[in-house]
């Protein structure tokens, strides 16, 4: 397993100075934005300059992009917030195969009209669930004429919650495209330590040989975030299971501040072999 963080915690638009911070904090890898590179998250395009400059900020840097983020929500009430977000994650799915990044992260929505991240009672409604399919379906296409997977993130606030969801996602659309990021702390919201532990460790089992990388972040007991190794997650008990079931990929932290990676950076590892 290898160590990354989300690019993004770096503050910058350059790609050489941020992969540089990156480096520097003690991180390989890391799960790249376009707002690294001075574009919107989710750009309408992508000049061949800027695909130039990532690409060389890597080979100075040897940050290794295992990742892209290219989350819109999928399930948005306007349908034409839809198309356009279909449309963009095109976009930055021709730049994850040029740039041999191999997985773009997506968010399965929710109906909130204003938050991709926030919960609200429709989802949990057989016409989300239509409507995700339905997107899915499109975005799957994409990914396979680009040639590049897609990570899908059981989250609370989404239409997908939890590792069964997940499967069950993976069995109605059938494509070996779609793969899963597991960050522990989104599949709880409030839960002690050994509660916690349960639930993340079924999670594993049930996703085992489709998890395409992992996040670290925490939760406090209040259900607050918190960085890695400060809240309820059982992280030696994560990482042990995931070495279990045979990943080897990277394990990438966010939701922390630059002035706090360097330190997670030396506590996540300590957890993982080499």
């Amino acid at each position: 397993m290898r160590l990354g963080i989300f690019a993004k915690t770096f503050s910058g638009n350059d790609p050489l100075t941020v992969l540089a911070a990156v480096k520097e904090a003690g991180y390989d890898s890391a799960q790249f934005n376009m707002a690294c590179a001075g574009l919107p998250a989710m750009p309408d395009q992508i000049p061949a300059e800027t695909i130039a400059a990532i690409r060389d900020a890597v080979a100075a840097t040897g940050v290794e992009l295992v990742a892209l983020s290219g989350t819109y929500n999928m399930i948005h009430p306007d349908i034409a917030v839809r198309e356009t977000g279909l449309r963009r994650l095109g976009v930055l799915l021709d730049a994850a195969r040029e740039l041999g990044i191999p997985l773009v992260t997506l968010c399965t929505g929710t109906r909130d009209p204003d938050d991709q991240w926030a919960h609200h009672p429709d989802n949990a409604t057989p016409e989300a669930w239509a409507d995700l399919l339905a997107e899915m379906a499109e975005a799957v296409a994409l990914a396979e004429a680009a040639g590049v997977d897609l990570g899908i993130e059981p989250e609370q606030a989404n239409v997908v919650t939890s590792a069964a969801d997940g499967i069950r996602l993976v069995e109605a659309i059938g494509s070996a495209r779609i793969r899963f990021v597991l960050d522990p702390a989104n599949l709880f919201e409030v839960a002690d330590r050994d509660t916690a532990r349960t639930i993340v460790s079924d999670a594993v089992a049930l996703l085992a040989g489709r998890i395409a990388m992992a996040h670290a972040k925490d939760r406090n007991p209040d259900g607050s975030f918190a960085t890695a190794g400060t809240g309820v997650v059982d992280f030696p008990d994560f990482l042990a299971r995931l070495e279990a079931v045979g990943f080897d990929g990277s394990v990438v932290t966010h939701g922390l501040s630059a002035a706090e990676a360097p330190g997670v950076a030396r506590y996540l590892s300590g957890l993982l072999r080499p």
